[in-house]
C-alpha cells in the first residue's frame, strides 16, 4: 500500500552520517522532512544536499530536523559529502541515513519489496524513484509527499512555504490560499462555523462567497 497524507511515516531504526537513530524517537516532538537520493555523487542531488546545509537555520527557526537518505552505504555518503562542501560551500549539516539494504526505501514505498542485491550495482536509474519528500508532524504523521523526477531539482523554498502554512493551519481553524506566504490573507477553515468564528473575529471577514471566508494572518504567538 502506498503512504497516503495523514498516515504514520513508518518508524525504523538506520545507521546514518551522524550515527544510528530510531526514527520517531530522532524526530521527538519537532516536525521532520526526510528527502530521499537514488544514489550517491549525482549531481542534481549534490545541489539539492548542499542547499539544505545553507537552509539549516531556517529549518531550525520553524522547529523542523532534516534528515537525508541515500541508497548507498555511509562512507560514499562522507565522501560525497566532502564535494557537497567543495561545490556547494557547505557540507550537510545534517545526518543522512544509509539505505543500503534498501529497508527505508521499501518502507516508504519508493522502490519496490522485490528489490535486492548489492547497492553499488544499481544505477541511479535503477533506483530514480527514490526522490521524495515527506513532511512529518510531532505526532508522526505524514503531512506532505512531493516526488520528483531525477532531472529536476526540488524547490525547497516550496518545502518551507508548504511548513509554514501547516504549522499555522495546525494552531488556529484557519487554511491558505494559492501561493501563500507569510502575511498573506488566510481562509476560515471550512468546518468553523459563522458563529465560532464571529468570537475568533468580532470584525468580520470578507466573504466574496458564502463559503469564502477572508481575515489577516492570525497571529502565531
Amino acid at each position: 500500500m502506498a503512504l497516503q497524507l495523514g498516515d504514520t511515516a513508518p518508524d525504523f531504526e538506520a545507521e546514518t552520517t551522524e550515527g544510528p537513530i530510531k526514527f520517531h524517537d530522532w524526530i521527538g516532538d519537532s516536525w521532520a522532512v526526510l528527502f530521499s537520493h537514488p544514489k550517491d555523487f549525482t549531481p542534481v542531488c549534490t545541489t539539492e544536499l548542499g542547499y539544505m546545509a545553507n537552509a539549516k537555520p531556517e529549518f531550525d527557526r520553524r522547529d523542523v530536523k532534516i534528515i537525508g537518505l541515500s541508497v548507498d552505504p555511509t562512507d560514499k555518503h562522507e565522501q560525497w559529502a566532502q564535494d557537497i562542501a567543495e561545490t556547494q560551500g557547505t557540507a550537510p549539516n545534517y545526518p543522512i541515513i544509509a539505505d543500503s539494504n534498501f529497508e527505508v526505501s521499501k518502507l516508504y514505498g519508493m522502490l519496490a519489496a522485490d528489490v535486492s542485491g548489492d547497492p553499488g550495482d544499481r544505477t541511479p536509474a535503477d533506483n530514480q524513484t527514490v526522490r521524495n519528500v515527506f513532511v512529518i508532524g510531532p505526532d508522526k504523521k505524514i503531512k506532505l509527499i512531493l516526488v520528483y523526477p531525477m532531472t529536476t531539482g526540488r524547490n525547497f523554498d516550496e518545502v518551507l512555504r508548504v511548513i509554514d502554512s501547516l504549522q499555522l493551519t495546525a494552531k488556529h481553524k484557519v487554511a491558505t490560499p494559492v501561493n501563500w506566504q507569510r502575511g498573506d490573507d488566510v481562509i476560515i477553515a471550512g468546518s468553523v462555523s459563522d458563529d465560532e468564528a464571529r468570537e475568533k473575529y468580532p470584525d468580520g471577514w470578507e466573504s466574496p462567497k458564502p463559503y469564502i471566508r477572508i481575515v489577516p494572518e492570525p497571529s502565531s504567538k
